[in-house]
């Protein structure tokens, strides 16, 4: 947090002392500098909400000094204040992106309210950013967890390929987080300010996933009123990330070929084409190559594709990293429950090693999330594992069964209050289907 610092110029050391009480009586905490040179310096040091400057001052004016501030430090607010204003000055100022302008003794009230107004402003501006950094920050190579050699050599070839403009398929099974890695490629890539728009093809019809990616004119079937903009579009100059591409029907490949070779496309309906400029990420838990050998993927797309292909590894490859990633998800899903905790135990973590992981971080994501709805106490143990680590460890007792029912029973029940009885959220909670989560209700007469 950005503490309420300002940062005072002026040339005039009796009227430097006055304001700097006043402020230091309001709880803020005040820097003087008696020149410009002095007051740039000081900025490069340490971060200022709020800059409190004379425009007369030796080594400059304070209204051209604003334009300085305001592109080196577009967060701080400036407030300027002269014994001869002019509306000229003024003017200029505010174009500057001076926050206000005041005439020394025209009104002493107006100071402590206008600093407080621009205070708030400029606290508001830092929060935004140190959000957007924190945001930002999640995308990145530093974000990717993990330390085993496997998961290493995947993020030095994505690091790699990341600055280019080569188009990258990442493999590997369902749930390795193939779309963090195209995040982390694309935020480190010359196309990070640009949009990165991800689809997953997998989750549409073929007319429905031709008129997301392409647009569509008005008119070009029932229901379309408007002319509608395609994700290629969308992800101008940025980067279009394509998940499961193997899903995707031929004839569909056929126009995501002609992009990749010219960067053109048809909207449904039209018959003028349209120019994109987009890097193409796809990911895939098929093997493409056996796939064209089928006849199922074009060969000459696979190769567009894949002139760079990164293998995501599964976590089952992977368990020394098991740890540190529970770890980042226990601090997140703390913060989401409300919930304070210490850590896990060596039990816990044991057991988590020893799961064979299908749905891979995914799945793991899953697990730590139920563990901590489930948990009362302030640290995970082996207990404190969902529904289904209980049974693998209680399988072998023949009179665990009726002990069993309860606790899955109670399971429900707990995964169902913590949804406010959202039975679609309980279900993928719980890691079954709907219809499944139904049985299991109507098994335990829960209503």
């Amino acid at each position: 947090m950005i503490p309420s610092k300002i940062l005072l110029i002026d040339d005039e050391p009796q009227l430097r002392q006055m304001i700097s009480r006043l402020l230091a009586s309001e709880g803020y905490e005040v820097t003087q500098a008696d020149t410009i040179k002095v007051g740039l310096k000081t900025l490069e040091r340490s971060k200022f909400p709020l800059v409190i400057c004379d425009v007369k001052l030796p080594d400059g004016n304070g209204v051209e000094v604003t334009k300085i501030i305001k592109a080196k430090f577009p967060e701080t607010e400036i407030i300027l204040f002269t014994a001869f204003g002019t509306i000229h000055d003024a003017i200029q100022a505010i174009r500057n992106g001076a926050y206000d302008y005041l005439v020394k003794g025209d009104d002493n009230n107006k100071i402590l309210p206008l600093v407080s107004k621009a205070m708030d402003k400029a606290m508001l501006q830092f929060k935004v950013k140190e959000l957007q950094n924190k945001i930002s920050l999640q995308f990145t190579f530093e974000n990717i967890t993990g330390k085993s050699p496997v998961i290493i050599d995947a993020l030095e070839m994505a690091k790699k390929v990341a600055p280019t403009d080569a188009n990258v398929l990442l493999t590997g099974e369902t749930g390795t987080g193939k779309e963090v890695f195209a995040q982390a490629i694309h935020s480190g890539s010359n196309r990070n300010g640009k949009p990165f728009v991800a689809v997953n093809c997998s989750s549409f019809s073929r007319e429905i996933l031709e008129s997301e990616l392409f647009g569509h004119k008005a008119g070009a079937f029932t229901g379309a009123v408007k002319d509608q903009k395609g994700l290629i579009e969308e992800a101008h100059l940025g980067t279009l990330f394509l998940d499961e591409i193997g899903e995707m029907s031929p004839d569909l490949q056929a126009k995501l070929l002609r992009v990749l070779e010219n960067g053109e496309y048809l909207k449904v309906g039209d018959t003028k084409p349209h120019k994109a400029d987009v890097r193409i990420i796809a990911a895939t838990n098929r093997n493409l190559k056996e796939e064209c050998d089928k006849g199922n993927f074009r060969i000459d797309l696979f190769y567009r594709l894949s002139a760079f292909q990164i293998h995501l590894p599964p976590l089952n490859d992977r368990k020394e990293d098991i740890k540190e990633l529970a770890n980042n998800f226990l601090e997140r899903f703390a913060i989401k429950l409300n919930k304070r905790f210490t850590g896990m135990d060596d039990s816990f973590v044991e057991k988590l090693k020893a799961h064979h992981w299908r749905g891979n971080i995914r799945e793991l994501k899953n697990v730590i999330e139920r563990s901590c709805i489930l948990e009362n106490s302030d640290h995970l143990t082996a207990q404190s594992l969902p529904l289904e680590f209980q049974i693998h460890n209680n399988s072998a007792d023949p009179g665990s069964i009726y002990l069993l029912s309860e606790v899955e029973k109670n399971h429900i029940l707990k995964i169902l209050a913590y949804t406010h009885g959202n039975k679609t959220k309980t279900a993928e909670l719980l890691g079954i289907g709907l219809t499944t989560l139904y049985r299991k209700l109507e098994e335990f007469k829960i209503g």
